[in-house]
């Protein structure tokens, strides 16, 4: 909010702190707007709290790199201290910053936008199925009472001159939350020189990539465990709450408690388990109607194969291969009911279904995600100023001006990262393209069932293995490209690696749903590729392989997984107790104290995986779910394990993460929606060409409702000069002499057809369901403009005088104004004040 006058242009600047040590001369060749202010000394409070720790480690260095990494330490420290916070440090290698004073936090409170609060308002129930299951008076078992729950407010962006509207503005050592604190210490730590600053040498980021500190990271409150003896439960620790109502396996019949991961974690981490849980709970009715296709299935195939089941010796059919042999239609009855569980008219009618689950289930996203973003306090937040990646102001090559702050940055040519991007993309399509063919040569069945089963968990385990590969080639490929911002190279990494991941992942899937049996020809006159004759289905159809690849490739990817998830946190745990044992050396406590059992832990790395392993989930239960209807199913018993797990990892294992702000998921939700709409295709070909409903439903219509005869319609005759297998039959629309029939130029008709008015269909409603549903809620709506309203109440600058005044008559009326009657419409806000 702008300022008028000299007096509140002073006071703007009395907000801002040099963040250099010393009488270093000040200058605006620093990072972000705080670099013109003068110092402010600081001011101790009483409180002790141990709020962020930075960690060395001495190791076998030259003496040279010793004492430079030495003396950057130092300067950071003093620049850390003339700041104005608390440090202490312990056995020479751990720093302690205790405290952040009060007038640091109420200058960067501002300078970061942090929300105030301006009026209490109750809790809301931001349940949807809590609300129903209310309104239906159905006892809700997943409903629980968190204790601690924080409370919810009207907020506004802090301002110091109003300091006095905002509520609890006297309680100056609880005033700003814990995470709150470890934002505003955070910022400052980079934000803070070390060294030359037309080097970029800023920011503790940088000072842990170049090896100075091992580690920076806030401390958790206290251990997770309960405590032996017994104890209310608003005497917990918010790690204890945690732990206790939510990170327990016997907890996964509960509602996750988002305000207080929010509290402890951050809005971006509160984000992903928020979706994780609102995903999770839509998956619910997606598996519930695929199992009943599914049994609907089981309970026909009996009536529908009889004619392949009774069929004896009746239908002589061709090898399917050059070494194999023939063999009787009646060899694979068993196969052709269990072909029939993922091939009948309720596959169809899922598929549907899905496609509608999934945008819907994204548009309702939007809504929770607007509401949550709100609740939160992030609707509006975006980086203004985002500063440079470590690696890149280590690498970049010139200093250019920023166009926003006016403050000189390291630059990289924008042309050359263009050309570097080009280069990297053509890198991609080259690593792409033999992967996607190794892959689908790899799933090629040899000998039948037992071998396409073989033959599909050794492509998972090479899935697997090249997902590493593709991992750090992305990774490689992205840190070339010299991304400046830290969103901006995330957002490349994620792309990246969700193309390789999709290809590694789907092309055999593609490879057998698609093209796998479509190039065959027929006997004396087989398509042949290298030499090699094309590939044909099995003897149960494609679909039914397509079937096992989904489930091998799908469930075995979760539960390897699951177990990695298990067992590598507490391997790496064990690693780092090792180092910090070498570390201390003989130093060490009797009892370990809250920053050793912190440094213990593992380093948090991100939400990358866990947004990754469930967007390609997501993948699977939507552009395959025609071939699987048990996907959904099998998705919501893997991620009922993956919320524990992951919370247990977040409260029990990793070291506790900066609370990073975010108003949504990112990238990810472009990537479901892309998802969301292939299925839409992909489901359309696959009904179309490589289910059997479509020939089926034209059968029906043509000759008999019943399917009489059917099995025996859909096999073709060999041709008179294939003499290896006089007679023998094969599955297609042919005459005796190899070309195609009129029913197959009626089908292939059909099934175009069928493909269009599907799409259409499909997105026509879809769309109507984007614009019917709005992406904020018009209670959220009604929020947003009531909060709006005080935030003007609140911050007004002449309000107060301009009541006065005209209480007292001192301002006549003048046109335009309003006169003394109207002055009851002008209120002072209420609730406003501590």
């Amino acid at each position: 909010m702008l300022r008028k006058g000299s007096e509140l242009q002073r006071g703007d600047r009395e907000v801002l702190l040099d963040l250099d040590y010393g009488g270093e001369a000040q200058t605006t060749d620093s990072y972000g707007s705080l670099h013109n202010g003068s110092y402010i000394p600081p001011r101790f409070v009483s409180t002790v709290l141990l709020y962020f720790v930075l960690v060395w480690e001495i190791r076998s260095r030259s003496e040279r790199r010793k004492a430079q990494l030495a003396q950057w330490r130092e300067k950071f420290v003093q620049n850390l201290e003339s700041v104005g916070l608390l440090m202490e440090k312990v056995d020479q290698i751990i720093h302690f910053i205790k405290n952040a004073p009060w007038d640091v936090l109420v200058c960067y409170a501002e300078e970061l936008c942090v929300r105030a609060p301006l009026q209490a308002q109750p809790n809301l129930d931001l349940n949807t199925s809590a609300r129903v299951l209310s309104r239906l008076c159905i006892p809700n078992v997943m409903m629980e009472s968190v204790p601690k729950r924080p409370l919810d407010y009207y907020t506004c962006a802090f301002r110091k001159s109003k300091m006095n509207r905002f509520l609890g503005c006297d309680d100056h050592e609880n005033y700003f939350t814990n995470t709150q604190r470890h934002r505003i210490v955070y910022e400052i730590l980079a934000r803070t020189v070390y060294g030359k600053r037309k080097r970029a040498e800023v920011g503790v980021d940088r000072l842990v990539n170049e090896g100075v500190y091992t580690a920076a990271f806030p401390l958790h409150e206290g251990p997770f465990q309960l405590p032996k003896f017994e104890i209310r439960p608003d005497e917990l620790n918010q790690r204890q709450i945690l732990y206790h109502y939510w990170a327990r396996w016997w907890k996964w019949s509960k509602y996750q408690p988002l305000d207080h991961i929010r509290e402890y974690f951050g809005e971006k981490i509160a984000l992903y388990f928020a979706w994780l849980g609102f995903y999770t709970a839509w998956l619910l009715p997606a598996a519930v109607v695929g199992t009943l296709v599914f049994v609907s299935g089981v309970m026909s195939m009996d009536c529908i194969c009889a004619e392949v089941c009774n069929s004896g010796a009746s239908y002589l059919m061709c090898p399917l291969c050059n070494t194999c042999k023939a063999w009787n239609m009646s060899d694979i009855c068993a196969m052709a009911k269990v072909g029939y569980l993922f091939d009948h008219p309720g596959t169809v009618l899922f598929s549907v279904f899905m496609s509608f689950w999934a945008v819907t289930f994204l548009e309702y996203w939007k809504r929770k995600m607007a509401t949550l973003a709100h609740h939160w306090d992030c609707m509006d937040f975006h980086e203004e100023e985002e500063r440079p990646r470590p690696e890149f102001a280590a690498m970049a090559p010139t200093m250019e001006a920023n166009p926003v702050t006016g403050v000189k940055e390291p630059y990289f040519p924008e042309k050359t990262r263009l050309s570097r991007m080009f280069t990297g993309s053509m890198v991609i399509i080259m690593m792409v393209r033999p992967s996607c063919v190794y892959l689908c040569m790899s799933s090629r069945p040899q000998a039948g069932t037992i071998a396409n089963i073989s033959s599909s968990i050794v492509n998972l385990g090479l899935i697997l293995l090249m997902g590493r590969v593709y991992t750090a080639l992305a990774e490689q490929l992205t840190k070339w490209e010299m991304h400046r911002t830290q969103t901006q190279y995330d957002n490349a990494f994620i792309m990246k690696v969700f193309i390789f991941q999709f290809v590694n992942f789907y092309s055999s899937p593609f490879y057998v749903a698609f093209f796998k049996g479509r190039f065959v020809g027929y006997p004396t006159n087989y398509g042949t590729l290298f030499g090699m004759r094309n590939e044909d289905c099995g003897p149960g159809g494609c679909l039914i392989e397509l079937a096992e690849q989904l489930f091998i490739i799908m469930v075995g990817k979760q539960i390897i997984n699951n177990i990695q998830e298990f067992i590598i946190p507490k391997v790496k745990a064990w690693q780092q107790k090792r180092t910090l044992a070498k570390v201390l050396g003989g130093k060490a406590s009797q009892e370990p104290r809250r920053w050793e059992e912190d440094y213990q832990l593992v380093e948090c790395e991100g939400l990358f995986e866990e947004y990754l392993e469930m967007v390609l989930q997501f993948g699977f239960i939507t552009i395959f779910v025609a071939a699987f209807p048990l996907a959904p199913l099998f998705a919501l018993l893997n991620n009922w394990v993956e919320i524990r797990l992951d919370a247990h990892k977040f409260v029990c294992e990793y070291r506790r993460p900066v609370a990073e702000r975010a108003q949504n998921i990112g990238v990810w939700f472009n990537i479901l929606e892309a998802l969301s709409h292939l299925s839409v295709i992909a489901n359309a070909f696959l009904i179309a060409f490589t289910s059997d409903f479509l020939p089926r439903l034209l059968y029906q219509y043509k000759f008999d409702n019943d399917l009489n005869g059917y099995v025996n319609f859909t096999l073709a005759y060999a041709p008179l000069n294939y003499t290896e297998y006089p007679m023998c039959r094969y599955k297609a629309f042919r005459d005796n002499n190899g070309n195609y029939s009129l029913f197959y130029w009626e089908l292939l008709a059909v099934r175009l057809g069928f493909i269009i008015a599907f799409e259409h269909v499909v997105f026509f409603v879809l769309r109507a369901i984007d614009w019917i549903v709005p992406d904020v809620p018009e209670s959220l709506e009604l929020k947003i403009k009531r909060e709006r309203y005080l935030a003007k109440q609140a911050l007004a600058e002449n309000q107060e005088a301009l009541l006065v005044s005209r209480g007292r008559g001192a301002a006549p009326a003048t046109p335009g104004t309003s006169s003394p009657d109207e002055s009851d419409y002008i209120q002072r806000p209420r609730g406003l004040l501590a």
